[in-house]
């Protein structure tokens, strides 16, 4: 028997949770625990590695992502509830000396 698969909304204001089990692959059900305590169940939409982000809902494109409670980035491609969030359909909006030189430069 598989042991439960768990995902962590660290605040209630995030559209992403964190996997937290190995071999999450299309079409597992994750429990999603949120900071108070409450489980939802979320079906995973492709493979999702140990430690990375899956959609909590339905995020359109140019749409905030939050995580902590905080915006992470934006979406640079639709993304449905149950699929991996990183790099590939993400731009960071954390660090970007790029965004600062164009904001003092305008």
């Amino acid at each position: 028997m598989r042991e439960e698969a768990i995902a962590l909304q660290a605040n209630g204001l995030d559209n992403v949770a964190t996997i937290f089990a190995e071999g999450i692959v299309d079409g597992i059900q994750v429990t999603v625990l949120n900071s108070s305590g409450k489980r939802t169940s979320l079906t995973v939409i492709g493979d999702v590695p140990y430690g990375h982000k899956v959609a909590l809902v339905d995020i359109a494109k140019g749409e905030q992502i939050t995580k902590y409670g905080e915006e992470i980035g934006v979406a640079t491609h639709d993304i449905r509830a149950g699929e991996y969030v990183h790099v590939h359909n993400l731009d960071s909006m954390r660090g970007r000396g790029d965004l600062e030189k164009e904001a003092s430069n305008a």
